[in-house]
């Protein structure tokens, strides 16, 4: 059985990363988290002594290139703006939010036919 859906995203950050030879980089691709990117990190020193640091490592681990950098660590993300982290942080939870189920119902009195999302299973 194949994958039906996209793992990578391509994004384009609204300031850009200004690496040290004061290069521009906006274009990147951020992948789908897995457990272990939200796991892992709870484990870091960085983490247990300031839990906002935890964005900065789940994105450190999910975004998979940006622009000519050869490698995205901690350092690239600490150093962007706030709106680039700001765009980022959104970005991830927008592609790995759980999307509720739905299905398309008729109404029976107008015939308007429209789309219905249903509890998670648990929910009421």
């Amino acid at each position: 059985m194949s994958v039906s859906f996209e793992t990578q995203v391509k994004f384009e950050l609204p300031k850009g990363y200004i690496d040290k030879n004061g290069e521009i980089h906006k274009k990147g691709v951020m992948r789908l988290a897995n457990a272990a990117d939200e796991i892992v990190p709870l484990n870091d020193p960085r983490v247990k002594m300031n839990p906002g640091y935890l964005s900065i490592l789940l994105l450190e681990r999910v975004i998979t290139s940006l622009g000519t950098l050869k490698k995205v660590d901690a350092h690239v993300i600490e150093s962007l703006f706030t709106a680039d982290m700001a765009y980022l942080q959104d970005l991830y939870q927008k592609i790995n939010a759980v999307e509720p189920p739905a299905i398309n119902v008729i109404c029976p009195k107008c015939g308007h036919e429209f789309r219905q999302d249903l509890p998670f299973f648990g929910e009421a």
